[in-house]
């Protein structure tokens, strides 16, 4: 009892130092050679110290959702940009890189789109309305996830979907990065999926997909790699996944990492496990990242700051993914993130 008390009380006099340690890091912006990003809601705003938090860690936003069609297109085919624009006027205020998603996603099908059909009609809808979205923060946002999550589930071949059946397999990737880019010369186009780093079938999937935009003449001009893992992905898998995606010379996207305590399958099940484990992930991603050429660093986005925001809670409240406590103070993730990067 006397050796566990011991064990105990040193475990968390360990943890309790890296923590301390972790609150007195300077900005994640200020300690990384390329921008770091993270997701918002605009209703997240009107939180004076969460506005705070985002204003001094990160130097790039995203819009967590609120730029999806979900969100701006209207039943009669109206589309609304308050949200939206909301986002974007807080990056321009705060000095903030700008970056949209998503444009094309397989699990959104509209009902002012279904109900057009096939045809001519139906492929005017699709360019005009990636022409409003985009054109309208032309200039603003640097980049954007044209396609998002294109590939299987199971790494088997491309996902069907509505924009699929109406436009093509690969012709309506191709046409959204064509339009996209119509709208907007010079933001930098992404395809972005997940689950890249512990599924090598689905990485080599969405590498040969990559390839196959390129060869039908899609302005992709860069690929992203959500990195939503668990504390227990294997050393190793996440900077394999880099160097693999990182193989065909475009910018790479870090685009929505988060690590999850909840989802580890594995044997680590004691939290301080769990919460070493996650510190490694973000250390290796960290490493792993900045290890590529500057030219295809694109950005590293955290799928949010605080752990009382992140969609993981909806799925186990208990979990806590991010690199901030609920009360915006760095955990040891942050910190293990930044020594990594030193």
């Amino acid at each position: 009892m006397v050796l566990a008390s011991a064990l105990a009380l040193g475990a968390c006099d360990r943890k309790s130092a890296a923590q301390a340690a972790a609150v007195d890091l300077p900005p994640l912006k200020s300690l990384a050679g390329f921008p770091v990003g993270t997701c918002v809601q605009a209703a997240q705003l009107d939180d004076a110290a969460f506005a705070a938090l985002v204003a001094a860690q990160v130097s790039q936003l995203t819009a967590e959702w609120e730029m999806k069609m979900e969100y701006i297109v209207q039943d009669d085919g109206s589309l609304r940009f308050d949200a939206p624009d909301r986002i974007a006027a807080f990056a321009r205020t705060h000095g903030l890189r700008f970056f949209g998603h998503t444009l094309v996603w397989y699990a959104q099908s509209p009902a002012a789109f279904a109900r057009l059909g096939s045809g001519p009609g139906f492929a005017a809808a699709y360019r005009d309305y990636i022409h409003a979205v985009v054109g309208r923060y032309r200039g603003q946002a640097a980049g954007w996830d044209v396609v998002n999550e294109a590939v299987a589930e199971d790494g088997e071949g491309w996902r069907e979907c509505l924009w699929s059946q109406r436009l093509g397999r690969l012709e309506h990737m191709t046409l959204a990065f064509q339009h996209a880019r119509e709208a907007d010369p010079d933001a930098v186009l992404f395809l972005n999926d997940y689950n890249l780093e512990n599924l090598p079938k689905k990485r080599a999937t969405f590498l040969k997909l990559a390839e196959a935009l390129l060869k039908a003449g899609a302005p992709l001009g860069g690929l992203g790699t959500q990195t939503h893992v668990a504390a227990d992905l294997k050393a190793g898998e996440l900077t394999a996944a880099l160097k693999d995606l990182a193989s065909l010379g475009l910018p790479i996207h870090l685009s929505e990492m988060d690590v999850s305590l909840s989802r580890a399958k594995g044997l680590l099940r004691d939290r301080r496990e769990l919460e070493a484990g996650q510190a490694r992930v973000y250390a290796e991603a960290a490493e792993a990242f900045s290890s590529l050429p500057a030219r295809q660093r694109f950005a590293f986005t955290f799928w949010g700051l605080r752990d009382g925001e992140s969609w993981l809670k909806r799925e186990d409240a208990r979990d806590t993914p991010l690199p901030f406590d609920d009360a915006g103070q760095a955990k040891a993730a942050a910190g293990a993130w930044a020594a990594a990067l030193r």
